[in-house]
């Protein structure tokens, strides 16, 4: 004997029928529903599993709960206008797939910088000025002009696990209108942030403007600029797993900067697998940007368990060096390497024949005496990287990602 179940989605979505034959199995067969998100969300919503297309930059209102079933895909289309998901201040994302039903949010052309990502805002503290009194704020970048920056170091803006943003990066003006795979203003350590991936986008992977949230088991993948990059006096202190692949055009692995403030904080990453493809070039010929980790303006960490593989110079279009760990200023080198802010330990480098990139060859020299204490830097040949659960949420198109790990 048949029987039908029905499946509603809630908000605007089209009621559809799943058919289960009892006969054989009490357990109904989801079938997904078709939805489309279109308007912002101003009061709670569920996404039940289904299909989904999001239209416009749509906001998640403060006080408000999204929340998106396993399994379900999320697809914009750039020829509609720009698209992006932001979940304001205040508001929760709730988006947790798991490793064989994941959360995907992608664009129907498939090429990278076709939307926005997934922008979230909070109240966690930021640092930005070495003068200016708490709580510090900044303007985003993200083309939306809103203010970040808070006392809210527990700040929660929901829970992120098994979530896959693909072919975002949208660039429109570098500096005041672009955004990344995932972007994160002042999001704060109450946030769940696990098994996300970045894929094929055209700016960076990840980007946390300042903030105490921490980053788990994930990867940017075929990212355009940086992998995984930071300002604003970001200190999320536990980070692990994080894995990059970058291949055709690609800038650092990680990039690390502080808006030049010398803080007496930093970040804690453990577990980090950094690989570059055969022929990757820089982004920008202008901005040489080749190599595995870049500290800059004050940047500082620490940084365990690393693998780094294929970081050369580059031969094409233009000769550049490029190397495992670039210092690019001096206030860096003085404050944050012989001042024993950057911690560098059990480090694998295989393929890469420079280690060490000074940014003014003329002003200093980074080698590996550099680092104070000089338990500071270490180097190992038994450094294993990161550790990541195989899945759907790690394939892309019948492609395993973790294939390059």
């Amino acid at each position: 004997m048949k029987k039908l179940v029905f499946c509603l989605a809630v908000l605007g979505s089209i009621i559809t029928g799943c058919s289960s034959d009892n006969d054989n199995n009490d357990t109904p067969v989801k079938q997904p529903v078709v939805g489309e998100i279109s308007s912002n969300i101003t009061a709670n919503t569920t996404y039940a599993y289904g299909n989904y297309t999001l239209k416009g930059m749509i906001k998640v209102s403060e006080g408000v709960t999204v929340t998106f079933e396993a399994g379900s895909t999320i697809t914009c289309d750039k020829s509609t206008g720009q698209n992006g998901l932001i979940v304001l201040k205040g508001g929760k994302l709730i988006a947790n797939g798991t490793a064989d039903a994941p959360i995907v949010f992608t664009e129907k052309s498939k090429v990278g910088g076709s939307w926005a990502g997934i922008i979230m805002y909070g109240d966690a503290p930021i640092v930005n000025s070495a003068t200016a009194p708490a709580p510090q704020t900044a303007i985003s970048e993200d083309g939306l002009g809103l203010t970040y920056g808070g006392t809210n170091a527990a700040h929660n803006g929901g829970s992120l696990k098994y979530v896959r943003v693909e072919y975002a990066g949208q660039v429109i003006t570098s500096n005041s209108k672009e955004n990344n795979g995932f972007s994160f203003y002042s999001v704060g350590s109450g946030t769940v942030l696990e098994n996300l991936v970045s894929y094929k986008g055209n700016d960076d992977g990840f980007e946390f403007y300042g903030g105490t949230v921490s980053l788990k088991n994930s990867i940017s993948y075929g990212n355009s600029d940086d992998s995984f990059d930071w300002q604003d006096g970001w200190r999320g202190q536990e980070n692990t797993n994080w894995f990059a692949y970058q291949v055709g055009v690609a800038n650092y692995g990680l990039e690390v900067e502080s808006k030049s403030v010398d803080n007496a904080f930093w970040p804690k990453v453990t577990n980090i697998t950094l690989k570059r493809a055969a022929g990757t070039t820089t982004e920008a010929q202008g901005e040489i940007q080749l190599d595995a980790i870049q500290f800059k303006k004050e940047g500082n960490g620490d940084y365990s368990n690393i693998v780094i593989d294929g970081y050369v110079s580059q031969t094409t279009p233009k000769a550049y060096n490029g190397g495992v760990i670039q210092i690019l200023d001096k206030a860096t080198y003085d404050h944050q390497v012989a001042a024993g802010k950057i911690k560098l330990n059990n480090v694998k480098i295989t393929n890469s024949p420079l280690t060490f990139i000074s940014g003014v060859p003329d002003v200093f020299t980074v080698t590996a005496a550099s680092f104070v204490p000089a338990s500071n830097w270490s180097t190992s040949a038994t450094a294993t990287g990161a550790t990541l659960t195989p899945g759907k949420w790690a394939t892309v198109d019948g492609v395993n990602l973790l294939e390059k790990l």
